[in-house]
């Protein structure tokens, strides 16, 4: 489970077990936790966050997008 990036208490990862589903990054803070698509920052599923706070979780995921992208093609070994 690689931590890619650490911010604003954020922490995002991936599970090593999902190469097959589109890349995603796992977010926890505190008890809560989400599951964000790089494609289009979409919410996959989220727990214990309030939704002023899963839209700042977006939009870190956009801006972090292509490091957040780069960091799923170089772990799982997959093609762009």
């Amino acid at each position: 489970m690689p931590t890619v990036l650490r911010v604003e208490g954020y922490r995002f990862y991936f599970y090593s077990h999902e190469p097959g589903e589109p890349p995603h990054v796992h977010v926890d803070k505190g008890a809560a936790s989400a599951k964000v698509w790089l494609h289009d920052g979409a919410v996959a599923r989220s727990s214990g966050f309030a939704a002023s706070e899963l839209g700042k979780i977006q939009r870190l995921v956009r801006h972090e997008r292509v490091a957040l992208k780069e960091a799923w093609y170089a772990f799982f070994g997959t093609g762009k």
